[in-house]
């Protein structure tokens, strides 16, 4: 399967489990792999026969910067719903990454990482 990729998308939400999460927001980055068959718009030079970049970016950010969760995992599920749901994919990898967790401890970032198909 063919594949578009998105790497390191930053944006700020207020997801978290602690309340100063909730307010004082955070910064948060998506990385994304779509998976579906780039053949036809790569034959015919067609935007409409692929996923327009500009869209799932603005999907994404939709999601991360105006909702609010408390879990990445719940926030990893609803960018993969949307963008399954909205565009002609067949499967998505989504990580969200956290790069300042406010938890002790010495590491560069956590995160989550799901795989998603239409059914």
């Amino acid at each position: 399967m063919d594949k578009i990729f998105f790497n390191e998308m930053y944006f700020y939400g207020y997801h978290g489990a602690y309340p100063e999460e909730n307010k004082l927001g955070q910064r948060f980055i998506v990385d994304l792999e779509l998976g579906l068959d780039l053949r036809p718009s790569a034959l015919n030079d067609d935007l409409s026969q692929t996923v327009n970049y500009a869209e799932v970016y603005q999907a994404v950010k939709k999601e991360v910067e105006e909702t609010q969760v408390q879990l990445v995992e719940t926030l990893a599920e609803r960018i993969a719903d949307r963008l399954l749901s909205t565009f002609p994919v067949e499967q998505v990898l989504v990580r969200v990454t956290k790069p300042d967790p406010p938890i002790p401890g010495h590491y560069k970032a956590v995160g989550v990482e799901i795989l998603r198909r239409k059914s």
